[in-house]
């Protein structure tokens, strides 16, 4: 399970620079003072595998898809601008592509239950013939989508001989279906008069020259969206996870006490391997938080917990993963309980790095990242929210403290990013030495609220076999404009580039692009 050969730090004690973040794009941006429709906040961002296409998700239950452009402008491949050591100077960009009605709003009435059509996760599925496939959930229902291309066809020409057509396409006259002079393209010609009343059930030579079969040609293509299969009905609680396997045949689904195996060519059969739900639901004292398989080997899949912990279970041990592999999680501090403590350690998501080697998770006030060879504790501990610590009872009162804010490692998992309040993300260097952290706003100035983190020595915890570095702890509750920090607009949900420094990130109804 060492999980590959990812590397963190970049070259022997010399980390790499911090980079220099510069707007993109934005797609939905908002007008000052338009108001933001429910149904349009965006829920959802998935880069594919290769980075040439984005989904997003949003509250109304539709996937909006954007296609890569600017390596298609250069006319060639990326793999081709690699081959020939070509730097691509331009930024990333990327268009509309399609979208589609994912989810409806549903009813449960053995319930009484309003099922909302809101779309919580998006993952993307090896793609074949040219056709995207993506996995979309909502609370309660998966659903498995073809995007594909497909030519319009439309008939060129009719069965009509447009010299002896009028204007609705009739025949002018019904007795010039043939001329004795008319040469046909066979090279015959007609060497008596025809008439089709004629009981003569014979065809006249070469034919009749005005009939015409007509001819259908294709010339554009329209982007069409096909809902394949639909996975209903095997959660009680609300789904919070869906994670594809490795083997590009089976993928996850998890809610609050289950985690769901299926195939996805079977929507009428799941096989339940993780169970949490206690005989007695008063016995119960945490729950499952996100899920997610490991990228390379299709055996492995981890799932974190309300209490802070991560488990890491291995499919071939048994068919119900009662017991896991490994468990990480970090000791708590003597003294440091308090009324709070459980809810800020409830981990809110968690990504593997690109190799399988290293889990990054989110609590509500740090971002961790561990190493799934060493569970004695986190290897780096990133300060995201500590100036809020004085502020929990308030976070407690407005519901705040339970937002749920995703992660996500670069591809080289050299750095980290989370979002914040007030349409912020943080972006750290997780390269050994490094003291990189930096704050960037959702808007086309993404520097103009830039948090300057003084930089201090890292601090090592004697209790833990390996350093572990702890920054970012210094940003104040107001940022450098002295402007206080807004808890309804929150940045929960980005998506890192999976091969290029660039990030997709959510600012209510709109999608803002970066790069460095």
């Amino acid at each position: 399970m060492n999980g590959g050969d990812e590397v963190v730090a970049a070259a022997p004690g010399v980390p790499p620079p911090p980079l220099e973040w510069k707007f993109s794009q934005v797609f939905g941006e908002r007008t000052a003072g338009e108001e933001v429709q429910e149904v349009d906040i965006i829920s959802a961002i998935e880069f594919d595998k290769t980075g040439d296409h984005l989904a997003t998700g949003d509250r109304g239950g539709r996937v909006v898809l954007f296609e890569r452009t600017d390596l298609k402008d250069h006319g060639g491949s990326r793999r081709d601008f690699e081959r020939m050591d070509y730097s691509v100077s331009r930024h990333p960009e990327f268009r509309y592509k399609t979208e589609f009605q994912s989810h409806e709003p549903e009813f449960d009435y053995l319930k009484s239950l309003e099922i909302e059509e809101k779309i919580n996760k998006i993952r993307w599925c090896q793609t074949a013939n040219g056709a995207l496939f993506l996995l979309s959930t909502n609370d309660k229902t998966i659903k498995f989508w073809k995007v594909q291309e497909k030519k319009v066809k439309k008939i060129s020409e009719m069965n009509v001989d447009p010299s002896k057509a009028v204007g609705n396409g009739s025949l002018a006259s019904s007795s010039n279906l043939s001329s004795p002079k008319t040469y046909l393209a066979n090279g015959g010609g007609p060497d008596k008069s025809f008439s089709c009343m004629s009981n003569d059930n014979s065809f006249p030579p070469g034919g009749i020259p005005s009939l015409r079969l007509p001819q259908v040609t294709s010339h554009e293509t329209s982007l069409a969206a096909r809902c394949r299969r639909v996975y209903a009905h095997a959660h009680d609680y609300h789904i919070n996870s869906i994670s594809n396997n490795s083997d590009g045949e089976t993928f996850i689904s998890a809610d609050d006490l289950r985690i769901n195996l299926w195939n996805l060519e079977i929507s009428n059969q799941s096989f339940n391997i993780v169970d949490v739900k206690p005989a007695n639901m008063e016995d119960l004292t945490e729950v499952i938080t996100s899920a997610e398989f490991h990228p390379t080997h299709c055996n492995t899949l981890a799932y974190s917990s309300s209490k802070g912990s991560i488990r890491l279970i291995d499919l071939r041990q048994s068919a119900l993963c009662d017991s896991h592999a490994k468990l990480f999680e970090e000791p708590e501090a003597p003294g440091a309980r308090s009324f709070f403590t459980e809810i800020i350690a409830s981990i809110s998501d968690i990504k593997f790095g690109k190799e399988g080697r290293y889990i990054l998770s989110r609590d509500y006030m740090t971002l961790k990242l561990w190493d799934i060879n060493m569970d004695s504790g986190p290897v780096q501990t990133f300060q995201v929210h500590e100036y809020l610590r004085p502020k929990l009872c308030d976070l407690y009162e407005n519901d705040s403290i339970f937002d749920k804010f995703e992660c996500c490692l670069s591809g080289d998992a050299s750095r980290v990013a989370t979002g914040s309040y007030s349409n912020l993300f943080r972006v750290f260097g997780s390269a050994t030495g490094s003291t990189e952290a930096t704050t960037l706003e959702a808007s086309k100035n993404p520097m103009r609220r830039q948090v300057q983190t003084p930089s201090r020595p890292s601090r090592s915890l004697s209790s833990s076999i390996t350093r572990v570095v702890r920054r970012g702890a210094e940003s104040p509750g107001v940022d450098a404009n002295g402007n206080c920090y807004d808890f309804t607009t929150k940045l929960l949900h980005l998506a890192w580039h999976p091969t290029e420094n660039s990030i997709a990130c959510a600012a209510a109804n709109s999608l803002y692009m970066y790069y460095a």
